[in-house]
């Protein structure tokens, strides 16, 4: 009968990390123009407005708090040339978060653009710009960069970092925790020992480039500037720089609780000894293990937005459960393929350290997702709420293999309870053992040949050691298992990653109610409306854009500012756009608007009256050909 073998380690690793490479680069690939999460609401002047004289300033609304720099707001003429002072100036008030800069006096005409980058709450970069024009729009030669805010090589090695330094997290917290919980013995196995310290290595090596790499992430993009003690005396002066530094010092304290896991505690032998020095080893580990937890709490989503006295103290508990999980089954898998033998104790005490471990998560994993969604529409309707799906999806997944491998160790237990006594593989002789003592008997008449037997007797003791560890077919269906675990937890913590570089629903949704960037309805009250309407009338040149600009967006007199763009950004002419007013819940409307054409693209309309404050619904009738046209709506709120 021949009997089932696992895959060697060597090979099953390098298959996860290379599904974890390619699934990390999809994700960061999509996820970088999504992760602004701070969301720009509104703006004074509005974007595409025009309005009769300069402005003293610039004011740009934000949905959080964000980090504004000494550069992040500039305001550029026609020319190119910088048109503000460079004066950034605090316009916030109670709950709106509002910042400006200040506009040189003496102003000419002609169309200006805004190019702004801040940093939000939650650590992510966010950037943008829009234009407005001074007595009638121009001609510009202003040339932003394409580059997206925390894109580029630097945005792609500051995401591999923040992968790696979740996944080290794990295997450090969960790789220790494996062996004071689980496996005692484990401590003296060489490696588990490998792989803990290599965890700690990863996380202290990641630590240290999100370090150097977070100037210019959320600034200039260079890499170069990762070495400029300027950027990061300033990194160092903000919350994420706080929450880094953290996380170096409370490593020291973890390379010392490893050195003395794996050191003295290996060492012990008297029972007594043993246990009070694993409890001390656990409430210092725990401590040491939730510290490095609350750097990520600090510094990220659970530190902003509702509720964040709850929300941090979840959020360590939520990684704390995953590394113990993911952590664990990764040592375990090793301790399956690398080391002799693993007791069935500890594969059924880590079982049920597993289970407790997924409760954990769950009951926070439903917190968490109504604290960053918010909203069933949220779920489906926005990139956080697919990718939680997503995440969902492969928790369930991944519980479903973890019972396959609970159902291994309950049939190895089964075996071994009704076995009996039996001799161990490794102690039946076979030819290898024959052929091994022969060569052991033969003398080598030359250096040469003495290495070419050692490699020999080198190799026949590895073929013999896996061919005990083989022979169970229980245990090998048991690696297996945690091996097809493993690989998910490996997509898992690529997903979960991606999660915490995205827009959170709630925020996206809100962004959308204020009218910002993000699709949404409604306009900051007292501010000016601006919304973009996408259409298609079906026919030729019958897609394109409508931005519309409604100043100053409150009741009484409004000018209309209408603009018509083709998919490519240039001016549209239509034969026909028209513009209909209604407030539903007061009965008002609809009020129509004719406006006129001022130029290819641009029609406007002065004198348009809104009676009453409250939710406007505003139709805009475009008409590409005869037989072609289209009416698009969106719902804003005027103050």
């Amino acid at each position: 009968m021949t009997t089932p073998t696992a895959p060697r380690l060597g090979t099953a690793l390098a298959r996860l990390l290379v599904l974890a490479a390619a699934l990390l680069g999809v994700l960061l690939a999509g996820a970088a123009p999504a992760s602004a999460h701070a969301a720009l609401t509104g703006s004074d002047p509005g974007d595409g407005a025009v309005v009769a004289t300069a402005p003293k300033e610039v004011g740009l609304t934000f949905s959080e708090q964000v980090a504004i720099g000494a550069d992040s707001i500039r305001v550029l003429d026609p020319s190119g040339r910088r048109a503000d002072t460079g004066e950034i100036i605090d316009l916030c008030s109670g709950a709106v978060v509002k910042y400006g800069v200040a506009l040189r006096a003496g102003l000419p005409d002609g169309t200006y653009t805004v190019a702004w980058q801040a940093v939000s709450a939650d650590s992510h970069p966010v950037a943008g710009a829009f234009t407005f024009s001074i007595g009638a729009p121009s001609a510009t030669s202003v040339a932003l960069p394409e580059q997206t805010a925390g894109g580029g090589l630097v945005g792609t090695l500051y995401g591999i970092a923040r992968y790696l330094s979740y996944a080290s997290f794990a295997v450090l917290v969960g790789g220790g925790a494996f062996v004071l919980l689980c496996w005692p013995r484990g401590a003296s196995v060489r490696p588990v020992q490998q792989t803990v310290v290599r965890g700690w290595l990863t996380l202290t090596g990641a630590t240290l480039v999100m370090l150097l790499l977070r100037g210019p992430y959320t600034g200039s993009g260079k890499l170069a500037d990762a070495f400029d003690l300027a950027v990061l005396q300033a990194v160092l002066q903000t919350k994420t720089g706080a929450a880094l530094t953290s996380r170096l010092l409370l490593l020291g304290a973890a390379a010392l609780f490893v050195a003395v896991l794996f050191g003295a505690y290996a060492r012990r032998t008297d029972p007594k000894e043993r246990k009070d020095l694993a409890f001390g080893l656990g409430l210092g580990g725990a401590v040491v293990a939730a510290g490095i937890a609350g750097t990520w709490a600090l510094a990220e989503h659970a530190s902003t937005g509702i509720q964040t006295g709850i929300a941090m103290p979840v959020d360590i508990l939520h990684l704390l459960a995953v590394a113990a999980w993911l952590g664990g089954l990764t040592t375990l898998l090793v301790a399956l393929y690398r080391a002799p033998s693993v007791e069935r104790s500890a594969v059924e005490r880590f079982s049920r350290v597993a289970f407790a471990s997924v409760a954990v998560l769950v009951a926070t994993g439903i917190y968490q997702s109504w604290r960053q969604v918010g909203s069933w529409s949220a779920l489906t309707g926005t990139r956080y709420g697919q990718l939680l799906l997503v995440k969902i999806g492969l928790m369930g997944v991944l519980v479903g293999i973890a019972w396959i491998s609970r159902r291994w160790t309950q049939r190895l237990a089964e075996r071994t309870a009704g076995a009996g006594p039996e001799t161990s593989p490794e102690t039946e002789p076979d030819s290898e053992e024959e052929e091994l003592q022969e060569l052991d008997s033969q003398e080598a008449p030359d250096s040469a040949r003495a290495a070419q037997l050692a490699r020999q007797r080198a190799a026949m003791a590895t073929a013999r050691r896996k061919k005990a560890r083989d022979a169970d077919p229980e245990r090998t269906g048991l690696r297996r298992s945690v091996l097809t675990e493993a690989a998910v937890a490996v997509v898992l913590l690529a997903v979960t990653t991606v999660l915490t570089a995205t827009e959170p629903g709630r925020t996206e949704e809100e962004a959308a109610r204020t009218g910002g960037s993000t699709a949404g309805s409604a306009a900051v009250p007292d501010r000016p409306v601006d919304i973009r309407l996408p259409f298609d009338t079906g026919g030729v040149d019958g897609k394109g854009v409508v931005r519309l600009s409604l100043d100053p967006g409150r009741t009484g007199a409004n000018a209309l500012h209408l603009y018509v763009d083709r998919p490519n950004g240039k001016p549209l002419d239509v034969p026909e756009i028209k513009v209909n007013l209604t407030l539903e819940e007061k009965g008002v409307g609809p009020l129509p608007v004719a406006p006129d054409r001022i130029q290819t693209g641009h029609w406007s309309a002065s004198g348009v009256q809104l009676p009453l404050p409250g939710e406007w619904r505003i139709q805009v009738t475009v008409r590409t050909s005869d037989i072609d046209q289209t009416t698009i709506e969106k719902n804003v709120k005027i103050g």
